[in-house]
C-alpha cells in the first residue's frame, strides 16, 4: 500500500471542513505534510507487534530501572485551624463568604 497523494482539492476540502482558511501556497505545503503523516502511519502499521503486551505506562518497559513509589501515608497532620486561621470569617470549621447570588 502506498501513502496517498492529496491533492489541492482535497486539502482544500479538509480546510474548509475545519474551517480554516489557507493561500495556496499553505495549501501546497499541507499537501505535503499530510502526505508525510500518512506515510509515518503507513510505516507504523508495517512494524510486526505479535506477542508484544500493551504498555500500562512507558515506563513499564524499563525494567532495569523499578519505580521507586513512597508508600501512602499521612505525612502532615490535621491543619484546619493553622489554615482558616488568617480567614475574615470562620464558623464551625467553614468559611463564611458574602452572598453573591440572590
Amino acid at each position: 500500500m502506498s501513502s496517498p497523494s492529496f491533492t489541492h482539492a482535497d486539502v482544500s476540502r479538509i480546510a474548509q471542513l475545519a474551517r480554516i482558511a489557507l493561500t495556496d501556497a499553505e495549501t501546497a505545503a499541507t499537501a505535503v505534510q499530510l502526505a508525510g503523516i500518512f506515510a509515518l502511519i503507513e510505516t507504523m502499521q508495517a512494524v510486526d507487534t505479535e506477542g508484544i503486551e500493551p504498555l500500562t505506562t512507558p515506563l513499564a518497559a524499563i525494567s532495569a530501572f523499578p519505580l521507586r513509589l513512597r508508600d501512602d501515608a499521612v505525612t502532615a497532620g490535621e491543619q484546619r485551624d493553622a489554615f482558616q486561621q488568617p480567614a475574615p470569617s470562620v464558623e464551625d470549621g467553614l468559611y463564611l463568604v458574602p452572598k453573591v447570588i440572590e
